[in-house]
């Protein structure tokens, strides 16, 4: 047994509550450390001492006060937490709090009102077993994938910058000195027709 071990076991040691076992060992720990065996006879001696205080009996209006705090002061939500805080604060911890946060309470309602605006607009319709096979789920959501990558490419290509860029490329490529399609008649000064 080492000093940090008897620093530890101490206090059970003045109690008397150790076992046999540590007792002794601890015993002889004492018996072969000086510093250890100051700090347990001035341990004992405190204990000594407060044994000897007289027990005070507390002025009726501390215990009043005490009372009212517990039950309806303001470290009444310290000493008796609401149930709500009771149930769940065990459970999530700090995160409880976080979400009583004005901010976050704001978020969530900002993000069930938009969930519920799409859910609106969106005229679902009921399910039915057959909408449930997998070759027709399979078919509609490729339908849908090929639908979406065609209007892209369709807003792509019909855009003005792209029109211009793709047009300037095509006239430098054909006045290209080394061509095989060079036009006689090309614009030098680069205007689109």
């Amino acid at each position: 047994m080492n000093c940090a071990d008897v620093e530890i076991l101490l206090a059970d040691y003045v109690d008397g509550t150790l076992r046999s076992e540590e007792k002794s060992a601890l015993e002889a720990h004492l018996a072969g450390c000086a510093a250890c065996s100051e700090l347990a006879r001035d341990s004992a001696g405190a204990v000594a001492f407060m044994e000897r205080a007289a027990v005070v009996q507390a002025p009726p209006e501390l215990v009043t006060r005490i009372l009212f705090e517990v039950t309806a002061g303001p470290s009444h939500a310290v000493v008796k937490p609401s149930i709500v805080r009771r149930l769940f604060g065990r459970l999530f911890g700090g995160v409880f709090e976080s979400v009583l946060q004005p901010r976050f309470a704001m978020g969530m309602a900002m993000t069930v009102l938009s969930f519920a605006m799409i859910g609106r607009f969106t005229h679902v319709r009921q399910l039915t077993p057959a909408d449930l096979d997998p070759v027709k789920v399979w078919t509609a959501a490729e339908d849908r994938v090929v639908r979406w990558y065609n209007r892209g490419v369709k807003y792509y290509d019909s855009l003005k910058v792209v029109y211009e860029i793709q047009t300037r490329l095509k006239e430098w490529a054909d006045e290209q000195p080394g061509s095989s399609q060079a036009q006689p008649n090309a614009n030098p000064a680069g205007e689109t027709k």
